[in-house]
């Protein structure tokens, strides 16, 4: 314990430690309390040392301190010990890592809380099970990427049966353990109501994404050219709060020129169409913008726009009507995804002519150079492994990509590696609940290319997983497989889940590391 003591003593400062002194911190922590160590979370902080300890499956923040009990941690601690050392006594507080510890760990190390991630090439790397914040940050070290460790939808939260402050504090003790100090942000994702954001306010995110969506015509691009009259009065024009002839005085016969050199026009056909497709929209987006201004305060966030989950692609016309009608309400924005040309179904590859998904997303680009800047960000993201190049190239730092079902396919590998007969079972169950869940997704999966597990021996279990078909059956039943009860109550497979991926973290991570690496690769300075 004498290496701890001289951590601590007076004046010691604030600093990072080096590997070999959070070893022997580690070592001497061991030792007195009989815990488990991530040594890299070892960290020393106003003449008080914190780590992250486990035991078994349990895991606690310890903190050392010469009166640790004249702190809040010395009073939420359930186990407190004085230790004697060179006749002088130190305090060890171990705490459960719950909430509250959480809280107060963010308040202690700021580093573990998320800050603005800016104009900065960034990714999104969701967590359904709250374990994976160790290996997305594997994946991120050394890239130059912005990580959002904390991203959850809310209708993944609702499917997991998740709260924001759960996510949030997941995100909080990962980055604490692999003691990673480059700063992360925290992606409120797909905000539908008020009520989304005010939770996800509260729970401290720094990013809030509005998803519009059921706000969207999509049969704009289609209505009988008769009907678009009818369809322009109809709109939500107060609070546009603009006339229907001052709107058209904005943009009919205009030439707007972007970054690239080309020139977006609307004619009185094409500017209808537009607004009908994409007028509420607006007029959503910029209601929940000021809901969360005034919920905010003087607190900066960051606000994504999501147009991504309808029918039809967003052409770079509509685009440029999105933005400069958002600007003139005021609006402001980070980050906006408009739904590119092809197919991003779930868990597997883009589907669709790359040659013209380039051309578009150069499009693209050029609105957000000119009405912004600000970022693309491509939802769905996981796995698009053949567009990843092609964005990095063309948006250079304007990119930001979201995944979150990849990595909980890839937890289920080390399922299917370390516990054989708990994959079976997730499998069989996803079958009986596909059709069902697979109604809010847009996916091609059919299940009769997908082996039963009866038909698998033991090491071709994972064989699904490298399946297109296999991916998006796992991939849209998460919600049903996570919260599946049995007749007496009790989870029917998350625990189990849990237990295999903390016994085999490394491999947890690694697997991670490798898979997500491949998705940032690209995207790396």
């Amino acid at each position: 314990m004498i290496a701890l003591a001289k951590l601590i003593a007076p004046g010691a400062g604030q600093r990072k430690l080096a590997p070999d002194e959070q070893r022997s911190a580690g070592a001497a922590l061991h030792r007195a309390t009989k815990l488990s160590f991530y040594e890299t979370s070892i960290t020393l902080a106003d003449r008080k040392l914190f780590a992250f300890a486990r035991r078994d499956r349990e895991r606690f923040l310890i903190i050392v301190a010469r009166r640790l009990q004249e702190t809040p941690f010395g009073t939420l601690a359930p186990e407190h010990r004085t230790v004697d050392v060179d006749d002088r006594e130190i305090d060890v507080a171990i705490l459960t890592a719950g909430h509250e510890a959480a809280r107060l760990l963010r308040r202690e190390l700021p580093w573990t809380a998320p800050r603005l991630g800016g104009l900065r090439r960034s990714a999104g790397l969701g967590d359904r099970l709250g374990l994976a914040t160790p290996g997305h940050v594997r994946a991120v070290e050394g890239t130059g990427c912005m990580p959002y460790f904390a991203q959850q939808s809310v209708r993944e939260m609702t499917r997991t049966q998740r709260t924001p402050q759960q996510v949030m504090d997941a995100a909080t003790w990962g980055v604490f353990q692999a003691g990673w100090r480059e700063g992360f942000g925290s992606d409120a994702d797909h905000l539908k109501t008020p009520a989304d954001i005010d939770a996800c306010v509260a729970a401290g995110f720094t990013m809030f994404t509005i998803d519009p969506g059921d706000h969207v015509r999509d049969d704009a691009d289609t209505m009988n050219a008769l009907s678009l009259p009818g369809a322009v009065d109809e709109l939500p024009w107060r609070e546009l709060e603009i006339s229907i002839s001052a709107f058209r005085d904005l943009y009919v016969g205009e030439k707007f020129r972007l970054d690239d050199g080309q020139i977006v026009t609307f004619d009185e056909r094409s500017l209808a169409r537009a607004i009908i497709k994409y007028g509420g929209a607006i007029a959503h987006t910029a209601a929940m913008f000021r809901h969360l201004q005034a919920q905010m305060g003087t607190r900066p966030f960051e606000l994504e726009v999501s147009v991504d989950e309808t029918a039809s692609p967003t052409s770079v016309a509509e685009h440029y009507l999105i933005a400069a009608e958002l600007t003139r309400l005021g609006v402001k924005w980070l980050s906006l995804a408009p739904r590119f040309v092809g197919e991003f179904e779930k868990g597997i590859d883009y589907k669709g002519d790359l040659a013209a998904f380039e051309r578009s997303f150069a499009q693209h680009v050029a609105v957000a150079r000119t009405l912004g800047p600000y970022k693309l960000s491509i939802h769905s993201g996981s796995d698009k492994f053949a567009i990843y190049p092609i964005a990095a190239r063309l948006a250079g730092e304007l990119i930001h990509i979201k995944t979150a079902g990849t990595s909980y396919l890839e937890a289920l590998r080390v399922v299917a590696r370390r516990k054989p007969d708990l994959f079976r079972r997730i499998l069989d169950f996803a079958f009986t609940r596909f059709d069902a869940d697979r109604a809010s997704y847009r996916i091609s999966a059919r299940t009769g290319a997908i082996p039963r597990s009866k038909d698998l021996p033991g090491d071709r279990l994972e064989t699904v997983l490298d399946m297109k078909d296999g991916r998006q059956l796992l991939h849209v039943t998460y919600g049903s497989v996570l919260t599946a009860t049995t007749d007496e109550g009790h989870p029917r497979f998350r625990d189990e889940i849990l237990r295999v991926l903390t016994d085999h973290e490394e491999e947890h991570y690694g697997v991670l590391a490798c898979h997500l690496g491949r998705h940032i690769k690209p995207f790396a300075r």
